[in-house]
């Protein structure tokens, strides 16, 4: 039996389904950097049966995870289990954003107390934990909440991963008590999660002098991009679910530049991409490499083996400059 649930989810999951239409309008929410709240509806179904997620020469049964009751909560019903193609039945459009990171399942869990807003418990096995922390990284609005490896909270949804597990925790209403019961949740889940996971090592590269707190990405293909910062409707970095790459947003005078490295799996690979970008976004560049755009900011772009370094919107030559030189520098030493 289907029931059909109204569910105003805030955050991370109003920039998931806000991604699916990104072109057009999107390229203007880009420039404004404007989060809206939206309400959508998804289908929920019962019945769904615990299957097990295996890492390496590990078994992990999602459901061990959870605790069956916190804080007078209880588990409603069955647990649910998604996969990337039944994701969408879920989450409807906004699947494609975990899909992009490669997710291997998810458990949807509803607990419930007489009286008090429902709490919902969406627990993603993401594989490997580069990708469970690039899909917390899609949005990092909120305030830490000290849980696992990395967690925010905001509005009723606390956000948080650990190894190749991604929670997304939310009350459907939220009052201080589902907030000591969310964070509650959060802490019995990340217990329950033994071992800690590696930060991809690309993220590692973007340098921390004026890099603005919170704002440091990691994703692989130009959706996810174009979502932080637009490039091109069209792939012109040639991005895949191969490509490694990290963005990261620097201030300097208050005025806000974005650092984009990306890492193909081979050298041919990135030599095509930086002539496709080239070729699209800088045809006019009078200096290898670095072009003045419209708005008298500085845009640079450098192959250097196996990488691209692009410098998006800096405030002068000197700055584009530095920064790239600064990135080839530490490429070197990897």
């Amino acid at each position: 039996m289907k029931k059909t649930v109204c569910v105003a989810i805030f955050l991370f999951h109003i920039g998931l389904l806000s991604l699916v239409a990104y072109k057009g309008a999107h390229k203007e929410a880009n420039k404004t950097n404007k989060r809206y709240n939206i309400i959508f509806y998804y289908e929920r179904t019962e019945g769904a049966r615990i299957m097990e997620g295996t890492a390496k020469d590990e078994k992990i049964t999602l459901g061990d995870l959870l605790p069956q009751e916190i804080n007078g909560w209880k588990a409603e019903g069955k647990d649910e289990i998604y996969d990337p193609q039944t994701i969408f039945d879920y989450i409807d459009g906004a699947g494609e954003v975990y899909r992009s990171y490669n997710f291997k399942q998810l458990l949807a869990r509803r607990f419930t107390k007489e009286g008090k807003p429902d709490i919902v418990a969406d627990l993603f096995d993401m594989e490997t934990s580069k990708d469970a922390f690039g899909v917390f990284t899609h949005d990092l609005e909120g305030e830490e909440a000290g849980i696992g490896q990395g967690s925010t909270y905001n509005g009723g949804l606390l956000s948080l991963w650990k190894d190749r597990f991604f929670v997304s925790l939310y009350s459907e209403e939220e009052t201080e008590d589902t907030r000591k019961a969310l964070f509650a949740l959060g802490e019995k889940v990340a217990s329950s999660i033994i071992k800690e996971g590696k930060k991809p090592d690309i993220v590692s590269l973007l340098p921390s002098e004026n890099l603005t707190e919170k704002s440091a990405h990691y994703f692989h293909n130009h959706l996810i991009l174009n979502y932080h910062f637009y490039v091109s409707d069209e792939n012109i970095l040639l991005l895949d679910q191969q490509t490694e790459a990290a963005l990261g947003i620097y201030r300097e005078n208050n005025e806000k530049s974005y650092l984009l490295v990306v890492r193909y799996p081979e050298v041919n690979k990135a030599s095509m991409a930086y002539k496709s970008f080239m070729k699209s976004y800088m045809p006019d560049a009078t200096e290898l490499g670095l072009v003045q755009t419209e708005d008298m900011k500085w845009t640079a772009a450098k192959l250097q083996q196996d990488f691209i370094i692009i410098i998006f919107n800096a405030p002068s030559r000197f700055f584009a400059k530095g920064i790239i030189e600064e990135l080839e520098e530490r490429i070197k030493k990897i």
